[in-house]
């Protein structure tokens, strides 16, 4: 229970510190809202040592712009040229696109496929190989995850209709 309430804690933290606000937050995810984005976001489970950044995965709503529910990560370590970033739920598998640090999704059907795949799976992980050849892999629980994602996608349809609250 302590671990949970530290998690959330630090999602919190996380989004006052990159100017946002936390409109639903239980488990492992919360949603955040950054002016016109909304994100659900999930830190991994994984301690990070001092002066390192903490993975984190997500799924980016923008009013607006850009395409709606895509995935994203910020990987615990940077993959190696040409190596391939899986994201695994339940027992499906997607490719993921990379550029240093972050991963997405590759298109907007994949965007759905892992949502949907994330309503019914325990657990999110995503895998590659570092620079040394070593592979790693980012955990991330997916409770509270579909309330996360709905309460994300739901504020910032709001704010496309203006009726943010």
């Amino acid at each position: 229970m302590r671990l949970i309430a530290l998690l959330l804690f630090m999602l919190a933290s996380a989004a006052d510190a990159r100017g946002g606000s936390v409109v639903a937050a239980g488990g492992h995810w919360a949603a955040v809202i950054r002016g016109d984005q909304c994100d659900a976001e999930s830190r991994t489970v994984a301690i990070t040592g001092k002066g390192t950044v903490a993975a984190i995965a997500g799924f980016t709503f923008a009013s607006g712009k850009g395409r709606w529910g895509q995935f994203h990560a910020r990987l615990s370590r940077v993959p190696r040229a040409g190596a391939s970033v899986i994201a695994g739920v339940g027992g499906q598998q997607f490719l993921l696109v990379s550029s240093g640090q972050w991963a997405w999704s590759r298109d907007s059907r994949q965007d759905e496929a892992l949502i949907a795949a994330v309503r019914s799976a325990d657990a999110l992980r995503i895998q590659s190989r570092d620079g040394a050849g070593r592979r790693f892999t980012d955990h991330y629980p997916l409770d509270f995850a579909p309330t996360a994602i709905d309460a994300a996608a739901a504020r910032c349809a709001s704010l496309q209709t203006g009726k943010s609250r």
